[in-house]
């Protein structure tokens, strides 16, 4: 039964706010309106110019990924290392192609190009953009860029590494659309087969687009401002003061805004002043900066970028501000009274509460709205109800904790933690019909321990255990993460490996695992080699069926023992063998016939003369 005080305190309790929040919001709006104003409109500034840096650095990233995209395809370290000729240049072709794409879907790209490291930084690739579109230049166009730092500095990069360049004004020489313009070019180096660059792929990306697409989502009226590291504006409204230093003369932020000079100093990396609290600093205008990092961790490059808001936009809400405390002195205190009245049904809300917890018991919405916190008979039955929810549940956990670990006893080796052979047998299957639909091949290794009963018998089955852990540790760490190996019980394993290419890949892989489980192993203090014999049944070439892959792979690992141990045999060389042997004795059949029918016609031609 609910005490009759509640009713009384809620009605206390809401006339209290309703007074306090009127009285509280006309006091602190005419004291304190002002500074508020500023102070927030200055707090969404910085919090806007961290979300355009950050958007700047992902726009960069995203670049730098895309220029190691092109780097890292095959295509483009065979291109950068051949010379013309009709294959060549077919595969040039092929590969610009896919150049062109990316143009296409990024027009902040104003050149994508191929420059390999012979023949003084020579262009293979490149593509520009002009008024009409992509522009492919080629032949006699293609220049040497050997001399510019973006290819010299990129050539002795490691492979992945990205150059950044200083964002300046686009001079070269026949760039179409990029002369003149704010340019950022990121580079990195191609790399062969063996490590070795051979080129560097180059992204020119137009700054001014770059910036132009990030200020999409700001309000028309932020001004944004942007400068490298010595304080020169790259981005400013008035454009007559950007690029300074490429006219010969030079304005800086710091001049402009002398409370930016900590950023450059680098003693602090963001600043807020305004013209109400600072108006020498920022007249009429409401501003915020903040110091990126630019061009990676390595070196001290850096970015300020800033944006602004006129004062007066900002203080513009101050004016109606007046008309707006009387209205919410008004509404609160009716408020207050309408709360006061409809205590009732705020008194039933945690009843209906509890009842939907009751109705959803294991929801985890449900329990968060419960009054737990509540000092009444409703907030001593609400910790009652919630422990008792507490006890099922953990109750419910252990239940579900033992189910998955029966469930994991049941599909993995209890020694070594493997599959085993039930989980083996579905996962080959569940592979078997991917195979099949995407027409590719897999292949099935089985791998018996030569030595390992030598071990079980000198050091006894103790040792022998942690042998069989030791091998399967190799084995896990020979294989890629996306190919299988299960215990299947002894000292025999199996491997299920896929891939498109996989009959040319198993042979390998067998020969990786015999190298593994040849070397000497230390259990215990002592020192053994195991070694392995391993049979290979390819799908679809050798089976089409889970069960006949596994005896197929089991015939050739015996197969391999009996030819010589530590040795493996794919099966299709099995019935070669067994075909040559048949050949072979039939042959033998044939010559014996052949004698027995000479010595029976010698016989019958000397029966007359006897």
């Amino acid at each position: 039964m609910i005490r009759p005080g509640l009713t009384f305190k809620l009605s206390v309790l809401l006339a209290c706010i309703g007074v306090l929040a009127s009285g509280a919001t006309g006091y602190y709006a005419y004291h304190a309106n002002r500074a508020l104003l500023v102070d927030e409109a200055g707090h969404s500034l910085l919090t806007s110019t961290e979300l355009l840096g950050q958007r700047f650095a992902a726009s960069i990233d995203d670049v730098s990924a895309d220029a190691l995209v092109l780097a890292t395809m095959p295509s483009t370290a065979n291109v950068a290392q051949t010379d013309d000729g009709f294959g060549a240049n077919v595969a040039r072709d092929r590969l610009a192609q896919v150049y062109s794409n990316f143009m296409v879907h990024h027009p902040e790209y104003l050149q994508v190009r191929l420059i390999t490291r012979q023949h003084h930084g020579l262009e293979l690739i490149r593509f520009d953009r002009d008024a009409d579109g992509l522009v492919r230049v080629e032949g006699d166009k293609l220049q040497e860029k050997g001399q510019f730092a973006y290819v010299f500095d990129t050539l002795t990069f490691s492979p992945g590494r990205i150059y950044t360049s200083p964002i300046s004004i686009n001079h070269e020489y026949g760039t179409h659309a990029a002369a003149g313009k704010p340019t950022l070019r990121l580079g990195t180096p191609v790399a062969d087969a063996n490590g070795a660059v051979v080129g560097v792929v180059v992204i020119d990306a137009d700054l001014a687009g770059m910036l132009k697409r990030l200020q999409s989502d700001l309000p028309s009226d932020y001004h944004v401002y942007l400068t490298n590291e010595w304080g020169d504006f790259l981005v400013h409204p008035d454009a007559s003061k950007t690029f300074g230093f490429d006219r010969g003369r030079r304005v800086l932020m710091q001049d402009s805004f002398s409370a930016t000079r900590p950023l450059f100093e680098q003693r602090q990396s963001e600043v807020m002043v305004n013209g109400l609290t600072g108006p020498t600093q920022a007249a009429g205008q409401v501003l915020a900066f903040v110091r990126r990092p630019f061009c990676g961790p390595e070196g001290n490059r850096f970015i300020v970028l800033g944006l602004a808001k006129p004062l007066d936009h900002v203080l513009s809400g101050a004016h109606r501000l007046g008309y707006s405390i009387i209205r919410m002195v008004l509404i609160f205190s009716g408020l207050a009274v309408l709360l006061a009245i409809l205590f009732a049904r705020a008194l039933t809300k945690p009843l209906h509460l509890l009842a939907h917890a009751a109705t959803h018991l294991f929801a985890e919405h449900a329990m968060h709205t419960l009054p737990l916190k509540r000092t009444d008979e409703i907030g001593v039955l609400a910790r009652c109800f919630d422990r008792l929810r507490r006890e099922i549940k953990a109750q419910m956990d252990v239940l579900h904790d033992k189910q998955h670990e029966l469930a994991h006893l049941a599909t993995h080796d209890v020694l070594t933690g493997l599959p085993n052979r039930m989980l083996f047998m579905q996962k080959l299957e569940s592979a078997i019909d991917e195979a099949t639909r995407r027409r590719e091949g897999l292949a099935v290794l089985f791998v018996d321990l030569d030595g390992f009963k030598q071990i079980n018998d000198q050091f006894g089955h103790s040792v022998g255990d942690k042998v069989l852990v030791a091998v399967a540790r190799q084995l896990k760490q020979v294989l890629c993460s996306a190919d299988m190996v299960a215990r299947l019980g002894g000292d025999e394993f199996i491997v299920l490996i896929e891939g498109p290419r996989v009959a040319e890949a198993a042979p390998a892989i067998a020969a990786r695992i015999m190298e593994a489980l040849n070397e000497t192993l230390r259990v215990d203090g002592h020192g053994m080699s195991v070694g392995a014999s391993i049979g290979i049944s390819l799908f679809p070439d050798d089976s089409g069926t889970a069960e006949e892959l596994l005896l197929n792979a089991d015939a050739a690992m015996y197969a391999a023992k009996s030819g010589g141990r530590c040795a493996y045999l794919r099966y299709q060389d099995v019935l070669d063998a067994r075909l040559r042997e048949r050949d072979e004795q039939l042959e033998q059949a044939r010559s014996a016939r052949a004698r027995i029918g000479e010595g029976t016609t010698q016989g019958r031609e000397a029966e007359p003369t006897a």
